[in-house]
Protein backbone atom coordinates (compact mmCIF):
# COMPACT_ATOMS: atom_id res chain seq x y z
CA UNK A 1 0.00 0.00 0.00
CA UNK A 2 1.49 3.40 -0.95
CA UNK A 3 2.43 5.84 1.79
CA UNK A 4 1.97 9.59 1.68
CA UNK A 5 5.71 10.09 1.17
CA UNK A 6 5.97 7.70 -1.81
CA UNK A 7 5.96 10.66 -4.22
CA UNK A 8 9.07 12.16 -2.60
CA UNK A 9 12.51 11.27 -3.98
CA UNK A 10 14.31 11.42 -0.65
CA UNK A 11 17.75 10.75 -2.17
CA UNK A 12 17.22 13.75 -4.46
CA UNK A 13 16.34 15.89 -1.42
CA UNK A 14 19.64 14.86 0.20
CA UNK A 15 21.48 15.87 -2.98
CA UNK A 16 19.66 19.21 -2.99
CA UNK A 17 20.65 19.78 0.65
CA UNK A 18 24.33 19.06 -0.06
CA UNK A 19 24.31 21.27 -3.17
CA UNK A 20 22.84 24.09 -1.09
CA UNK A 21 25.52 23.59 1.59
CA UNK A 22 28.09 24.00 -1.20
CA UNK A 23 26.62 27.04 -2.96
CA UNK A 24 23.87 28.58 -0.86
CA UNK A 25 23.56 31.02 1.98
CA UNK A 26 22.37 30.27 5.51
CA UNK A 27 18.95 31.61 4.51
CA UNK A 28 18.77 29.27 1.50
CA UNK A 29 19.84 26.26 3.58
CA UNK A 30 17.31 27.08 6.31
CA UNK A 31 14.57 27.33 3.65
CA UNK A 32 15.02 23.58 3.05
CA UNK A 33 13.70 22.99 6.59
CA UNK A 34 10.10 22.98 7.77
CA UNK A 35 9.19 26.05 9.88
CA UNK A 36 9.23 24.01 13.12
CA UNK A 37 12.10 21.65 12.22
CA UNK A 38 14.61 20.35 14.74
CA UNK A 39 18.38 20.24 14.12
CA UNK A 40 20.87 18.47 16.40
CA UNK A 41 24.44 18.94 15.13
CA UNK A 42 26.34 17.17 16.52
CA UNK A 43 24.13 14.63 18.28
CA UNK A 44 24.18 15.43 21.99
CA UNK A 45 24.39 19.19 21.49
CA UNK A 46 21.55 21.59 22.28
CA UNK A 47 18.90 21.15 19.55
CA UNK A 48 18.02 24.13 17.41
CA UNK A 49 14.30 24.34 16.73
CA UNK A 50 12.67 26.45 14.03
CA UNK A 51 14.02 28.12 10.91
CA UNK A 52 15.47 31.22 12.62
CA UNK A 53 17.61 29.07 14.95
CA UNK A 54 18.57 26.78 12.07
CA UNK A 55 19.53 29.72 9.88
CA UNK A 56 21.72 31.08 12.67
CA UNK A 57 23.45 27.68 12.91
CA UNK A 58 24.32 27.71 9.20
CA UNK A 59 25.40 31.37 9.24
CA UNK A 60 28.99 30.18 9.91
CA UNK A 61 29.11 28.87 6.33
CA UNK A 62 28.25 32.23 4.75
CA UNK A 63 31.22 33.61 2.86
CA UNK A 64 33.26 30.41 3.10
CA UNK A 65 34.57 28.22 0.29
CA UNK A 66 32.76 25.03 1.32
CA UNK A 67 31.87 21.95 -0.69
CA UNK A 68 29.79 18.95 0.36
CA UNK A 69 30.21 15.59 -1.36
CA UNK A 70 27.83 12.65 -0.94
CA UNK A 71 29.63 9.40 -0.13
CA UNK A 72 26.66 7.09 0.59
CA UNK A 73 22.92 7.44 1.10
CA UNK A 74 20.12 5.15 2.23
CA UNK A 75 16.69 6.68 1.71
CA UNK A 76 13.33 5.10 2.56
CA UNK A 77 9.83 6.60 2.91
CA UNK A 78 10.71 10.20 3.70
CA UNK A 79 13.78 9.36 5.76
CA UNK A 80 17.46 9.26 4.88
CA UNK A 81 20.78 8.39 6.46
CA UNK A 82 23.79 9.59 4.55
CA UNK A 83 27.56 9.81 4.86
CA UNK A 84 29.17 12.84 3.28
CA UNK A 85 32.33 14.93 3.30
CA UNK A 86 32.38 18.69 3.92
CA UNK A 87 35.57 20.51 2.92
CA UNK A 88 36.09 24.13 3.90
CA UNK A 89 39.04 25.84 2.23
CA UNK A 90 40.88 28.36 4.36
CA UNK A 91 44.17 30.17 3.74
CA UNK A 92 46.88 27.54 4.02
CA UNK A 93 44.63 24.66 5.05
CA UNK A 94 41.42 22.77 4.46
CA UNK A 95 39.12 21.56 7.21
CA UNK A 96 37.41 18.27 6.37
CA UNK A 97 34.63 16.59 8.33
CA UNK A 98 32.77 13.39 7.42
CA UNK A 99 29.50 13.18 9.35
CA UNK A 100 26.62 10.80 9.01
CA UNK A 101 23.33 12.67 9.02
CA UNK A 102 19.88 11.25 9.61
CA UNK A 103 17.00 13.33 8.23
CA UNK A 104 13.25 13.10 8.04
CA UNK A 105 11.15 14.96 5.49
CA UNK A 106 7.54 16.06 5.36
CA UNK A 107 5.13 15.55 2.45
CA UNK A 108 6.36 18.80 0.87
CA UNK A 109 9.98 17.61 0.85
CA UNK A 110 11.04 19.91 3.70
CA UNK A 111 13.41 18.64 6.38
CA UNK A 112 11.56 18.09 9.67
CA UNK A 113 14.54 16.78 11.64
CA UNK A 114 18.27 16.43 11.18
CA UNK A 115 20.69 14.66 13.50
CA UNK A 116 24.40 14.79 12.64
CA UNK A 117 26.62 12.02 13.97
CA UNK A 118 30.24 13.13 14.28
CA UNK A 119 32.91 13.95 16.86
CA UNK A 120 36.12 15.94 16.80
CA UNK A 121 37.85 12.71 15.71
CA UNK A 122 35.95 12.98 12.42
CA UNK A 123 37.55 16.37 11.61
CA UNK A 124 40.89 16.57 9.83
CA UNK A 125 43.12 19.43 8.75
CA UNK A 126 44.91 19.31 5.43
CA UNK A 127 47.79 21.66 4.73
CA UNK A 128 47.19 23.59 1.55
CA UNK A 129 50.27 25.72 0.84
CA UNK A 130 48.85 27.10 -2.41
CA UNK A 131 46.16 29.19 -0.67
Amino acid sequence: MPTVTDHIDTAALVSRYLATISTGSATEIAALYAPDARLEDPVGSEPRIGRPAIEEFYRGLDGTDTTAELLAVRAVEGQAAFHFRVTTKLPGRNIVVEPIDVMTFDDNGLITSMRAFWTSGDVTMQVNPSR
